[in-house]
Protein backbone atom coordinates (compact mmCIF):
# COMPACT_ATOMS: atom_id res chain seq x y z
CA UNK A 1 0.00 0.00 0.00
CA UNK A 2 0.79 3.68 -0.58
CA UNK A 3 0.82 5.54 2.65
CA UNK A 4 1.72 9.20 3.17
CA UNK A 5 2.92 10.50 6.06
CA UNK A 6 3.61 13.62 8.08
CA UNK A 7 4.53 15.33 11.64
CA UNK A 8 5.07 17.98 13.35
CA UNK A 9 7.96 18.37 15.78
CA UNK A 10 5.65 16.90 18.58
CA UNK A 11 5.10 13.61 16.69
CA UNK A 12 8.61 13.41 14.88
CA UNK A 13 9.58 10.35 16.86
CA UNK A 14 6.24 8.70 16.56
CA UNK A 15 6.38 9.79 12.69
CA UNK A 16 9.78 7.65 12.48
CA UNK A 17 8.89 4.23 14.48
CA UNK A 18 5.77 4.32 12.22
CA UNK A 19 7.73 4.55 9.03
CA UNK A 20 10.00 1.95 10.22
CA UNK A 21 6.78 -0.74 11.16
CA UNK A 22 5.54 0.31 7.47
CA UNK A 23 8.53 -0.36 5.75
CA UNK A 24 8.73 -3.72 7.29
CA UNK A 25 5.98 -4.66 6.29
CA UNK A 26 6.51 -3.55 2.57
CA UNK A 27 4.13 -0.76 2.57
CA UNK A 28 5.73 2.20 0.10
CA UNK A 29 5.80 5.50 2.34
CA UNK A 30 5.98 8.98 1.09
CA UNK A 31 7.52 10.89 4.17
CA UNK A 32 6.30 14.69 4.17
CA UNK A 33 8.47 15.86 7.18
CA UNK A 34 9.02 17.33 9.12
CA UNK A 35 12.61 16.11 9.62
CA UNK A 36 13.85 17.30 12.92
CA UNK A 37 12.69 17.86 16.12
CA UNK A 38 12.63 22.24 15.21
CA UNK A 39 9.56 23.55 16.13
CA UNK A 40 6.95 24.05 13.23
CA UNK A 41 3.53 24.44 12.05
CA UNK A 42 1.66 21.87 11.92
CA UNK A 43 -1.00 22.65 9.35
CA UNK A 44 1.70 22.98 6.75
CA UNK A 45 2.40 19.59 6.87
CA UNK A 46 -0.70 18.14 7.63
CA UNK A 47 -2.15 19.52 3.96
CA UNK A 48 0.50 18.28 2.18
CA UNK A 49 -0.48 14.71 3.23
CA UNK A 50 -4.20 15.50 3.21
CA UNK A 51 -3.53 16.83 -0.37
CA UNK A 52 -1.98 13.16 -1.29
CA UNK A 53 -4.64 11.04 -0.57
CA UNK A 54 -7.43 13.89 -2.12
CA UNK A 55 -5.64 13.60 -5.51
CA UNK A 56 -5.32 9.72 -5.35
CA UNK A 57 -1.83 9.90 -5.53
CA UNK A 58 -1.66 7.63 -2.07
CA UNK A 59 -4.18 5.22 -0.61
CA UNK A 60 -4.10 6.32 2.86
CA UNK A 61 -2.11 9.39 4.93
CA UNK A 62 -1.24 9.19 8.67
CA UNK A 63 -0.43 12.43 10.51
CA UNK A 64 1.24 12.71 14.17
CA UNK A 65 1.40 16.02 16.68
CA UNK A 66 0.97 15.82 20.08
CA UNK A 67 -2.56 14.90 20.40
CA UNK A 68 -3.16 14.20 16.88
CA UNK A 69 -6.09 17.10 17.15
CA UNK A 70 -4.41 19.84 15.01
CA UNK A 71 -3.48 17.24 12.09
CA UNK A 72 -7.40 15.50 11.91
CA UNK A 73 -8.61 19.71 12.07
CA UNK A 74 -6.08 20.34 9.26
CA UNK A 75 -6.90 17.21 6.73
CA UNK A 76 -10.62 17.40 7.40
CA UNK A 77 -10.36 20.79 5.68
CA UNK A 78 -9.48 19.21 2.37
CA UNK A 79 -12.47 17.75 0.09
CA UNK A 80 -12.23 14.14 0.20
CA UNK A 81 -10.54 13.66 2.82
CA UNK A 82 -12.34 11.58 6.03
CA UNK A 83 -9.32 11.70 8.82
CA UNK A 84 -9.85 10.03 12.28
CA UNK A 85 -7.73 10.97 15.63
CA UNK A 86 -7.79 7.69 17.01
CA UNK A 87 -6.38 6.65 20.41
CA UNK A 88 -7.77 2.94 20.99
CA UNK A 89 -8.57 0.02 18.53
CA UNK A 90 -12.22 0.70 18.50
CA UNK A 91 -11.88 3.98 17.19
CA UNK A 92 -9.23 2.56 14.30
CA UNK A 93 -11.45 0.19 13.44
CA UNK A 94 -14.84 1.87 12.90
CA UNK A 95 -12.98 5.17 11.15
CA UNK A 96 -12.76 2.49 8.70
CA UNK A 97 -15.98 0.53 8.70
CA UNK A 98 -18.22 2.64 9.25
CA UNK A 99 -16.64 6.18 8.08
CA UNK A 100 -13.88 4.64 5.35
CA UNK A 101 -12.04 6.97 7.02
CA UNK A 102 -8.81 7.02 4.69
CA UNK A 103 -6.35 9.53 6.93
CA UNK A 104 -5.10 8.36 10.21
CA UNK A 105 -3.94 11.15 13.14
CA UNK A 106 -2.34 10.05 16.17
CA UNK A 107 -0.87 11.91 18.69
CA UNK A 108 2.25 11.28 20.04
CA UNK A 109 1.51 12.35 23.78
CA UNK A 110 -1.30 10.10 24.23
CA UNK A 111 -0.72 7.18 22.21
CA UNK A 112 2.76 5.21 23.32
CA UNK A 113 4.49 3.58 20.44
CA UNK A 114 2.99 -0.30 20.96
CA UNK A 115 -0.51 1.19 20.87
CA UNK A 116 0.14 3.57 17.61
CA UNK A 117 1.75 0.66 15.06
CA UNK A 118 -1.58 -1.34 16.69
CA UNK A 119 -3.34 1.39 15.71
CA UNK A 120 -2.00 1.92 12.22
CA UNK A 121 -2.15 -1.82 11.61
CA UNK A 122 -5.93 -1.78 12.17
CA UNK A 123 -6.62 1.17 10.37
CA UNK A 124 -4.81 -0.35 7.12
CA UNK A 125 -6.27 -3.48 7.20
CA UNK A 126 -9.99 -3.17 8.45
CA UNK A 127 -12.08 -2.77 5.17
CA UNK A 128 -14.97 -0.53 4.89
CA UNK A 129 -18.22 -1.93 5.36
CA UNK A 130 -20.37 -0.03 2.93
CA UNK A 131 -23.69 -1.03 2.56
CA UNK A 132 -25.54 1.38 4.97
CA UNK A 133 -22.86 3.50 5.53
CA UNK A 134 -21.96 4.27 2.26
CA UNK A 135 -24.84 6.88 2.02
CA UNK A 136 -23.72 9.24 5.37
CA UNK A 137 -20.04 8.88 3.37
CA UNK A 138 -21.82 10.38 0.51
CA UNK A 139 -23.75 13.10 2.92
CA UNK A 140 -20.52 14.16 4.41
CA UNK A 141 -18.66 14.79 1.13
CA UNK A 142 -22.19 16.51 -0.38
CA UNK A 143 -21.45 18.98 3.30
CA UNK A 144 -18.74 20.65 1.01
CA UNK A 145 -18.21 24.66 1.12
CA UNK A 146 -20.60 24.57 4.26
Amino acid sequence: MQIAIGSDHAGFERKNEIIEHLQSLGHTVLDLGTFSKDSIDYPDIAVEVAEKVAQNLVERGILICGSGIGVSIVANKTVGVRAANCVNEEMARLSRQHNDANVLALGERLVDKTTALNLVDIFLSTPFEGGRHEQRVSKIHGLTGR
